[in-house]
This record gives structure tokens, C-alpha cells and sequence, in this order.
């Protein structure tokens, strides 16, 4: 009997929490550039009973994510795919979090387009980043959507002039996943499959825990303070979300973007944090 496949590229923190919710009875193919935290997490969710396969992934290589989504079509029917890589602004420099933010997101789009099963669903895990700023000039935006993964990093709007630090590489690479949604899910519907994304706020994990830490930690922890939560999501709250937007209940959701911030951006609208320039 041909199994279900779960596929979850990134082991952190939240798609270990994914994982979890959306693994039991099917395969899950989980992914990660680093191979001690792959291993670690696969350990973890085979311990608890899951039917785990590991596989090696560099989300910025076209030729590493065909692989993998090759690999994935030979497991069973790729029902599920969930994109939760990413680098945070303090991480890298500008053209690295472009590359994996934006470029290799467009990447996973396109070559699980290609294996997704009718009746299947993707989702990318992007930031509350991207609603944090202004649209950018609609040429720039129809490109972001549109132009093909390959060509991405060529655009004007993303060269150094127009890109200064990676906060701003950040926030635009994550308006340009939401763009990408809406894009990809018209060619995802052809094949019956839909795709939509979720820009959590402040989740605990370890990236967090890295910006917490960091120099522009306050800035963080006064996002927290003027929320309406007051607090911080534990991964499994993402998860949450992530069941409703790959399952049967939301079929008729797709093109669409899940705010999960406690209220962050609602406070900058309302004048209670400075809105990114």
C-alpha cells in the first residue's frame, strides 16, 4: 500500500513541532543542511514511534532540493510539504539571507510543484517581517512573484542600493514569500494542490534565542512587551495553525498568509512601536 508523505524541510525548532502534528501514520522526509541537527531531531521523532527518513538538504541548491523532492515522490505520495528553513537578519549577511530567504524558498515552490499530489498542500513558515513593511513599488512586487526562482537575485530591487543591511533583506525576502503564495498557488491548483504560508512573531526556539541574545535583543523584547500577548509562542502553537492550513478543513484556503505575531504588528499600527523605515 502506497504511504503518505509528510515532507518538512528544516529540523528546528518548529518543524520538529510540525513533524509531530502532521507524521503519525504516514512517512516523514525530513530535511536539513546540518547534519548533526538532522540527525538529532530524525532520532528524536523515530523514538516516538514516527517512520522517519533523513535526508541532507541545501534549500539554495536547485540540484539538492530536486533531490529531495525526488527522494520524497519515491517514499509514497507527497501529500504534505512544509518549508520552515530560514536564516533570522542576525545570522548573515545580506546576500546569504537573500539566497536562502528568498531565493531558495522560490527553489522548494518550484520543484515540489513538480511532485505534489492532487488533494496535496504546502506551506512556507515565513516572518511577521514581511507585513512590518510598506509594498514595494508594484513592478518590483509582480517580479517577486513572478519571475522564474533562477532569476530572482538578478532583480534591480534587490541589489545592494536598494538592499543596505539584512533587516531589510529580511523583511523583504519575507513580503516576497507572501508574494510567492499567491503566485504559486494559481500552478499548485493546477494540479489540485493548494499552498499557502504562516509569519509567526517571536516563537521559542533557538533562533529566537540567538536574536534574544544578540546585540538588537531589546528591540525584540519591546515587540514582546507592547503585544497584545505579552509573551512568546512555544513551536507547538505554530503547529497549531500548520494542521488547519494542510488539512481537509482548509481547502478552500490557498494564496493565503497566517499572521501569528500576539498582536506585534497590530502594536505598530496602532503607534505603540516604531514601524521600520
Amino acid at each position: 500500500m502506497t504511504r503518505d508523505v509528510v515532507v518538512v524541510i528544516g529540523a528546528g525548532g518548529i518543524g520538529q513541532a510540525i513533524a509531530r502534528r502532521q507524521g503519525v501514520g504516514k512517512i516523514i522526509v525530513l530535511a536539513d543542511r546540518n547534519a548533526d541537527g538532522l540527525q538529532k531531531a530524525a532520532s528524536a521523532l523515530t523514538a516516538a514511534s514516527y517512520v522517519v527518513v533523513s535526508h541532507l538538504v541545501d534549500v539554495t541548491s536547485r540540484a539538492s532540493v530536486r533531490a529531495l523532492a525526488q527522494a520524497a515522490a519515491k517514499e509514497g505520495r507527497v501529500m504534505q510539504v512544509v518549508n520552515t528553513a530560514g536564516l533570522s537578519p542576525n545570522m548573515a549577511p545580506v546576500d546569504k539571507v537573500l539566497e536562502v530567504d528568498l531565493y531558495g524558498s522560490a527553489v522548494v515552490f518550484e520543484e515540489f510543484g513538480e511532485v505534489i499530489a492532487e488533494g496535496g498542500a504546502g506551506l512556507i513558515i515565513s516572518s511577521m517581517a514581511g507585513h512590518m513593511m510598506r509594498p514595494l513599488p508594484q513592478e518590483d512586487e509582480e517580479q517577486l512573484a513572478h519571475v522564474p526562482a533562477d532569476e530572482l537575485l538578478a532583480l534591480r530591487c534587490l541589489q545592494p542600493g536598494a538592499i543596505p543591511n539584512s533587516m531589510v533583506a529580511y523583511m523583504v525576502a519575507k513580503r516576497a514569500n507572501f508574494l510567492r503564495v499567491q503566485a504559486e498557488a494559481v500552478k499548485w491548483g493546477q494540479k489540485g494542490a493548494r499552498v499557502n504560508a504562516i509569519s509567526p512573531g517571536i516563537v521559542v526556539t533557538p533562533l529566537a534565542a540567538h536574536e534574544l541574545n544578540s546585540e538588537i535583543g531589546h528591540v525584540y523584547r519591546a515587540m514582546v512587551e507592547a503585544s497584545a500577548a505579552k509573551r512568546m509562542a512555544p513551536p507547538d502553537e505554530i503547529a497549531v495553525a500548520a494542521s488547519f492550513l494542510l488539512g481537509p478543513d482548509a481547502g478552500f484556503v490557498t494564496g493565503s498568509d497566517l499572521l501569528i505575531d500576539g498582536g506585534v504588528v497590530a502594536a505598530m499600527r496602532s503607534g505603540r512601536l516604531p514601524t521600520p523605515q
